[in-house]
Protein backbone atom coordinates (compact mmCIF):
# COMPACT_ATOMS: atom_id res chain seq x y z
CA UNK A 1 0.00 0.00 0.00
CA UNK A 2 1.11 3.60 -0.56
CA UNK A 3 1.96 5.96 2.29
CA UNK A 4 -0.80 8.52 2.87
CA UNK A 5 0.80 10.65 5.60
CA UNK A 6 3.23 10.48 8.48
CA UNK A 7 3.45 12.23 11.81
CA UNK A 8 6.91 13.12 13.08
CA UNK A 9 7.61 14.27 16.66
CA UNK A 10 4.20 15.94 16.94
CA UNK A 11 3.88 18.11 20.04
CA UNK A 12 0.85 20.21 20.95
CA UNK A 13 1.06 22.79 23.74
CA UNK A 14 -2.16 24.53 24.75
CA UNK A 15 -1.57 27.40 27.13
CA UNK A 16 1.37 26.14 29.13
CA UNK A 17 0.30 22.50 29.09
CA UNK A 18 1.80 19.88 26.79
CA UNK A 19 -1.24 17.92 25.58
CA UNK A 20 0.83 15.75 23.21
CA UNK A 21 4.58 15.21 23.12
CA UNK A 22 6.80 13.59 20.48
CA UNK A 23 4.14 11.49 18.73
CA UNK A 24 5.27 9.71 15.55
CA UNK A 25 3.57 7.15 13.28
CA UNK A 26 2.81 6.43 9.63
CA UNK A 27 -0.52 5.81 7.90
CA UNK A 28 -0.88 3.90 4.65
CA UNK A 29 -3.80 4.25 2.28
CA UNK A 30 -6.56 1.84 3.28
CA UNK A 31 -5.51 1.59 6.94
CA UNK A 32 -8.21 1.41 9.61
CA UNK A 33 -6.46 2.71 12.72
CA UNK A 34 -7.82 2.92 16.25
CA UNK A 35 -6.52 5.67 18.53
CA UNK A 36 -6.74 4.62 22.18
CA UNK A 37 -5.70 5.90 25.57
CA UNK A 38 -7.16 7.08 28.90
CA UNK A 39 -9.16 10.27 29.31
CA UNK A 40 -6.95 13.29 28.74
CA UNK A 41 -4.42 11.31 26.69
CA UNK A 42 -4.61 13.68 23.70
CA UNK A 43 -6.67 11.56 21.33
CA UNK A 44 -9.02 14.33 20.18
CA UNK A 45 -6.10 16.76 20.04
CA UNK A 46 -4.34 14.42 17.61
CA UNK A 47 -7.33 14.53 15.26
CA UNK A 48 -7.52 18.31 15.58
CA UNK A 49 -3.83 18.59 14.69
CA UNK A 50 -4.41 16.49 11.57
CA UNK A 51 -7.28 18.83 10.66
CA UNK A 52 -5.03 21.85 11.23
CA UNK A 53 -7.27 23.39 13.90
CA UNK A 54 -4.65 23.52 16.68
CA UNK A 55 -1.06 24.79 16.50
CA UNK A 56 1.62 22.13 16.79
CA UNK A 57 5.34 21.53 16.67
CA UNK A 58 6.90 18.72 14.67
CA UNK A 59 5.72 17.68 11.21
CA UNK A 60 2.67 16.20 9.54
CA UNK A 61 3.81 15.13 6.09
CA UNK A 62 1.07 14.54 3.54
CA UNK A 63 2.35 12.27 0.78
CA UNK A 64 -1.03 12.58 -0.90
CA UNK A 65 -3.64 15.32 -0.66
CA UNK A 66 -6.76 13.52 0.54
CA UNK A 67 -10.19 15.01 1.07
CA UNK A 68 -10.87 14.67 4.81
CA UNK A 69 -14.15 13.91 6.53
CA UNK A 70 -14.56 14.42 10.28
CA UNK A 71 -17.16 13.27 12.79
CA UNK A 72 -16.68 14.87 16.24
CA UNK A 73 -17.52 13.07 19.45
CA UNK A 74 -20.62 15.20 19.94
CA UNK A 75 -22.83 17.36 17.80
CA UNK A 76 -24.31 20.05 20.02
CA UNK A 77 -27.60 21.26 18.63
CA UNK A 78 -31.03 22.27 19.84
CA UNK A 79 -33.24 19.22 19.36
CA UNK A 80 -36.30 21.46 19.27
CA UNK A 81 -34.96 23.35 16.23
CA UNK A 82 -36.83 22.00 13.16
CA UNK A 83 -33.74 21.19 11.05
CA UNK A 84 -34.06 18.13 8.82
CA UNK A 85 -31.34 15.65 7.96
CA UNK A 86 -31.33 16.95 4.39
CA UNK A 87 -30.97 20.55 5.54
CA UNK A 88 -28.01 19.60 7.76
CA UNK A 89 -26.22 18.17 4.73
CA UNK A 90 -27.11 21.20 2.62
CA UNK A 91 -25.50 23.45 5.23
CA UNK A 92 -22.30 21.47 4.84
CA UNK A 93 -22.44 21.76 1.06
CA UNK A 94 -22.74 25.55 1.26
CA UNK A 95 -26.05 25.50 -0.60
CA UNK A 96 -27.75 28.88 -0.92
CA UNK A 97 -31.14 27.32 -0.31
CA UNK A 98 -32.05 24.78 2.36
CA UNK A 99 -35.62 24.48 1.11
CA UNK A 100 -35.19 23.88 -2.59
CA UNK A 101 -32.29 21.46 -3.15
CA UNK A 102 -31.56 20.44 -6.71
CA UNK A 103 -32.17 16.83 -7.77
CA UNK A 104 -28.38 16.37 -7.89
CA UNK A 105 -27.99 17.62 -4.31
CA UNK A 106 -30.77 15.39 -3.03
CA UNK A 107 -29.22 12.46 -4.85
CA UNK A 108 -25.79 13.01 -3.30
CA UNK A 109 -27.33 13.27 0.18
CA UNK A 110 -29.30 10.06 -0.36
CA UNK A 111 -26.13 8.31 -1.56
CA UNK A 112 -24.23 9.32 1.58
CA UNK A 113 -27.10 8.21 3.83
CA UNK A 114 -27.38 4.89 1.98
CA UNK A 115 -23.87 3.94 3.13
CA UNK A 116 -25.17 3.84 6.70
CA UNK A 117 -28.58 2.47 5.69
CA UNK A 118 -30.60 5.51 6.81
CA UNK A 119 -31.61 7.07 3.48
CA UNK A 120 -35.24 6.85 4.62
CA UNK A 121 -34.47 9.54 7.21
CA UNK A 122 -33.51 12.22 4.67
CA UNK A 123 -36.63 14.34 5.26
CA UNK A 124 -36.88 13.66 9.00
CA UNK A 125 -36.15 16.28 11.64
CA UNK A 126 -32.97 15.67 13.63
CA UNK A 127 -34.83 16.06 16.92
CA UNK A 128 -37.07 13.11 16.04
CA UNK A 129 -34.23 10.62 15.62
CA UNK A 130 -33.07 8.04 18.14
CA UNK A 131 -29.44 8.12 19.34
CA UNK A 132 -28.60 5.18 17.07
CA UNK A 133 -30.18 6.87 14.06
CA UNK A 134 -28.31 10.09 14.84
CA UNK A 135 -25.00 8.21 14.96
CA UNK A 136 -25.63 6.74 11.52
CA UNK A 137 -26.68 10.14 10.14
CA UNK A 138 -23.52 11.76 11.52
CA UNK A 139 -21.32 9.04 10.04
CA UNK A 140 -23.04 9.62 6.69
CA UNK A 141 -22.44 13.34 7.25
CA UNK A 142 -18.73 12.58 7.51
CA UNK A 143 -18.94 10.64 4.23
CA UNK A 144 -20.74 13.46 2.42
CA UNK A 145 -18.44 15.03 -0.15
CA UNK A 146 -16.62 11.75 -0.93
CA UNK A 147 -13.65 12.05 1.47
CA UNK A 148 -10.66 9.74 1.20
CA UNK A 149 -9.60 10.02 4.86
CA UNK A 150 -12.16 9.82 7.67
CA UNK A 151 -11.50 10.93 11.23
CA UNK A 152 -13.98 9.73 13.86
CA UNK A 153 -13.87 10.86 17.48
CA UNK A 154 -15.59 8.09 19.45
CA UNK A 155 -18.42 7.51 16.94
CA UNK A 156 -20.19 5.18 19.38
CA UNK A 157 -20.06 7.35 22.51
CA UNK A 158 -23.21 7.01 24.59
CA UNK A 159 -24.61 3.84 22.99
CA UNK A 160 -24.59 0.27 24.29
CA UNK A 161 -21.95 -2.30 23.39
CA UNK A 162 -24.23 -4.27 21.05
CA UNK A 163 -24.95 -1.18 18.97
CA UNK A 164 -21.29 -0.19 19.28
CA UNK A 165 -20.08 -3.40 17.66
CA UNK A 166 -22.61 -2.88 14.87
CA UNK A 167 -21.39 0.67 14.21
CA UNK A 168 -17.75 -0.42 14.08
CA UNK A 169 -18.64 -3.26 11.74
CA UNK A 170 -20.43 -0.72 9.57
CA UNK A 171 -17.35 1.52 9.55
CA UNK A 172 -15.13 -1.39 8.53
CA UNK A 173 -17.49 -2.35 5.71
CA UNK A 174 -17.64 1.27 4.48
CA UNK A 175 -13.85 1.51 4.53
CA UNK A 176 -13.57 -1.64 2.43
CA UNK A 177 -16.37 -0.68 0.03
CA UNK A 178 -15.10 2.85 -0.63
CA UNK A 179 -11.37 2.14 -0.23
CA UNK A 180 -11.11 4.68 2.58
CA UNK A 181 -8.51 5.31 5.25
CA UNK A 182 -9.88 5.78 8.78
CA UNK A 183 -8.60 6.97 12.14
CA UNK A 184 -11.10 6.15 14.86
CA UNK A 185 -10.80 7.23 18.48
CA UNK A 186 -12.16 4.38 20.59
CA UNK A 187 -12.63 3.60 24.26
CA UNK A 188 -13.59 -0.07 23.83
CA UNK A 189 -10.69 -2.51 23.45
CA UNK A 190 -12.84 -5.36 22.15
CA UNK A 191 -13.74 -3.44 19.00
CA UNK A 192 -10.11 -2.40 18.54
CA UNK A 193 -9.02 -6.03 18.41
CA UNK A 194 -11.90 -6.96 16.12
CA UNK A 195 -11.93 -4.14 13.57
CA UNK A 196 -8.68 -2.16 13.56
CA UNK A 197 -5.69 -3.05 11.39
CA UNK A 198 -3.38 -0.95 13.56
CA UNK A 199 -3.58 0.93 16.84
CA UNK A 200 -2.03 4.18 18.06
CA UNK A 201 -1.63 4.15 21.86
CA UNK A 202 -1.46 7.57 23.49
CA UNK A 203 -1.00 8.85 27.00
CA UNK A 204 0.15 12.36 26.08
CA UNK A 205 3.23 10.67 24.63
CA UNK A 206 3.44 7.78 22.17
CA UNK A 207 3.03 4.50 24.03
CA UNK A 208 2.79 2.06 21.11
CA UNK A 209 1.90 1.69 17.44
CA UNK A 210 1.23 -1.42 15.39
CA UNK A 211 -1.05 -4.43 14.99
CA UNK A 212 -3.29 -4.64 18.08
CA UNK A 213 -2.67 -8.34 18.75
CA UNK A 214 1.08 -7.72 18.79
CA UNK A 215 1.50 -4.40 20.60
CA UNK A 216 -1.34 -4.46 23.13
CA UNK A 217 0.39 -6.68 25.63
CA UNK A 218 -0.88 -6.95 29.22
CA UNK A 219 2.04 -4.80 30.32
CA UNK A 220 1.24 -2.14 27.69
CA UNK A 221 -2.42 -2.04 28.67
CA UNK A 222 -1.54 -1.65 32.34
CA UNK A 223 0.85 1.18 31.52
CA UNK A 224 -1.98 2.95 29.67
CA UNK A 225 -4.96 2.23 31.90
CA UNK A 226 -3.56 1.02 35.22
CA UNK A 227 -3.68 -2.33 36.96
CA UNK A 228 -7.38 -2.83 36.22
CA UNK A 229 -6.83 -3.24 32.47
CA UNK A 230 -7.32 -6.98 32.07
CA UNK A 231 -8.84 -7.39 28.61
CA UNK A 232 -6.51 -9.23 26.28
CA UNK A 233 -6.94 -9.77 22.56
CA UNK A 234 -7.14 -13.17 20.90
CA UNK A 235 -6.25 -14.28 17.42
CA UNK A 236 -9.31 -15.06 15.29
Amino acid sequence: MSLLFEVQDLTVILGKTAVLESVSFKVEKGDVIAVIGPNGAGKTTLLRALLGTVPYEGRIIWHQNPRIGYVPQRFDFDRTYPLTVEELFLLKSGSRSLWAPTPAQSGEIKKALSHTEVEQLQKHKLGELSSGQLQRVFIAYGLFGAPELLLFDEPTAGIDIGAEMTVYGLLRDIAQELNLTMLVVSHELSVVYTYAKKVVCLNKTMACFGVPQKVLTPEQLQSLYGAGADFYGHEH
